[in-house]
């Protein structure tokens, strides 16, 4: 199969979920009307220096992507922004912003930011995705889970849980939150290319703007 071919089936797996209610797009508070994309301080709000990356580009292109681990479409489109990673890696700095949306959204969050400070974000950012039927859409937290996590990675378990605890960590995902509502972004996933908004329907979507990008 090739990988258009399974990013459009993600995408209609993800359109599917979103029709039996299984993603929420908006907050509460935002269903009456979504602010405008932001301008001047937008790239900004969309990457900030503390944002995480997992992978610094040899190029300036920045691929940015707003999302919640918790989230079935982001879990869905994982793979294919995997293999779109694994191609233009070398040459495109990619970054995660987080649209916490979920019950224990915030907690992954967290660990994924623990897991970052020792350096080994990408690696706490697959084991979330990749064990997501484990802790995804529970009514408890997952904390317990997520600390099980850091430990098969090896992690420094004392100086992650200062981390995860951290009201620092907590500020920098509400923080993202913020930049998220203030550009606009009301769902996950939502990708940007150097500070353009993409509405991906197939995988040449978010890989022809980053060839124009790269050529530009």
């Amino acid at each position: 199969m090739s990988r258009s071919t399974k990013f459009t089936l993600a995408l209609i797996a993800a359109a599917a979920l979103v029709l039996a209610g299984f993603i929420i797009f908006l907050n509460p508070d935002e269903q009456e009307s979504a602010p405008a994309e932001g301008t001047g301080s937008a790239s900004a709000q969309l990457v900030r220096e503390d944002s995480p990356t997992l992978s610094e580009g040899s190029s300036d292109v920045v691929f940015v992507e707003y999302l919640d681990f918790e989230c079935e479409a982001c879990l869905s489109l994982y793979p294919a922004v995997e293999e779109i990673r694994a191609e233009y890696g070398d040459r495109v700095t990619f970054v995660v912003r987080y649209l916490p949306l979920h019950g224990n959204s915030v907690e992954a969050a967290k660990a994924a930011e623990a897991a970052g400070a020792q350096g080994e974000f990408e690696a706490m950012y697959k084991a979330l995705f990749e064990n997501a039927e484990e802790w995804s859409h529970q009514e408890t937290s997952q904390r317990e889970a997520f600390f099980g996590y850091a430990e098969e990675l090896g992690l420094d378990m004392e100086r992650f849980e200062q981390v995860y605890d951290d009201p620092a960590t907590l500020a920098r995902i509400e923080q993202s939150a913020a930049d998220a509502e203030a550009l606009g972004v009301t769902s996950t996933p939502t990708f940007f290319v150097d500070g353009e908004r993409l509405e991906p329907t197939r995988v040449e979507d978010l890989t022809d703007p980053l060839d124009a990008a790269l050529e530009g």
